[in-house]
């Protein structure tokens, strides 16, 4: 043992800060339970990824459209990958990056396979309920035949259930347009994200300041948020990119077709 009093005052100092220092070494070194997302690719459900079409409708006649509807998504670290505390500080001084907690990405695990299954898993419902919501919105508004179309979605390796709003109002889009000939779209790039529920209700998704960044880079001038992630989107919204808050499917709807008529739209 030793006494502190007994060394000057520089030397005390260097003895007290050697352990904070390799604390802080360690800490800097050391994984954290983060993952950090930035901006990830869109697809323009009315049209094609990766060479095929994302929506493909039988059993009734479907419109020729213009104008788009892009779904967004987040390109993260992956599950296995260890994020250090300079990336975590990284992440939070840039706009291009966000820093979010891993279970809120990955909350399967470390798993990469298993994480893909469950995103891939994660898709497929949101696929089926976007085409539950969608034919039963059409078939509340007069659309006859909804009986017999069947609706077939390819979004390739894309998980997650963040897609359902606009895998819904594609399929809207597609079969009844605006409701009087024109389309939902007004001929703008709409972008946007939110889940759906079968009864037509939109959910938040998160990494929504991501996605406006991804809409913006792709041509969109309209984004489409759940109303609960207004704060989020405003956040890091980039200049010239309009937000439009929805809590349902039909309010969605009447959102756009109040957007090309020039009329009152809600706003976050």
């Amino acid at each position: 043992m030793f006494s502190l009093s007994r060394l000057t005052r520089p030397k005390a100092l260097a003895v007290c800060a050697a352990p904070v220092v390799a604390l802080l070494a360690v800490t800097a070194l050391a994984p954290l339970p983060f993952a950090v997302a930035q901006p990830g690719s869109t697809a323009n459900v009315l049209g094609e990824s990766e060479g095929k079409r994302v929506i493909t409708i039988s059993g009734a006649p479907t419109r020729e459209t213009s104008g788009q509807l892009r779904m967004t998504t987040i390109v993260a670290t992956g599950p296995d990958m260890d994020v250090s505390l300079s990336d975590v500080v990284d992440g939070w001084f840039r706009t291009d990056r966000s820093v979010m907690p891993k279970d809120s990405v990955y909350p399967t695990g470390d798993n990469v396979k298993e994480v893909e299954k469950h995103n891939l898993g994660d898709m497929k419902k949101s696929q089926d309920t976007a085409t539950q919501s969608a034919l039963a919105y059409l078939d509340d508004n007069g659309v006859d035949g909804t009986d017999k179309v069947k609706v077939k979605v390819d979004l390739g390796k894309i998980g997650g259930p963040s897609a359902g709003l606009f895998l819904s109002l594609g399929i809207v889009d597609l079969l009844d347009g605006n409701g009087s000939g024109g389309d939902l779209t007004g001929g703008r790039n709409i972008a946007g994200t939110g889940t759906i529920t079968a009864d037509g209700k939109v959910g938040p998704v998160g990494g929504v300041s991501m996605k406006t960044q991804a809409a913006k880079r792709d041509g969109a001038s309209v984004f489409l948020v759940p109303e609960a992630e207004c704060s989020d989107a405003q956040a890091e919204l980039p200049k010239g990119l309009r937000l439009i808050p929805v809590t349902t499917l039909k309010g969605t709807v009447d959102a756009l077709r109040s957007l090309e008529r020039g009329g009152k739209v809600p706003s976050c």
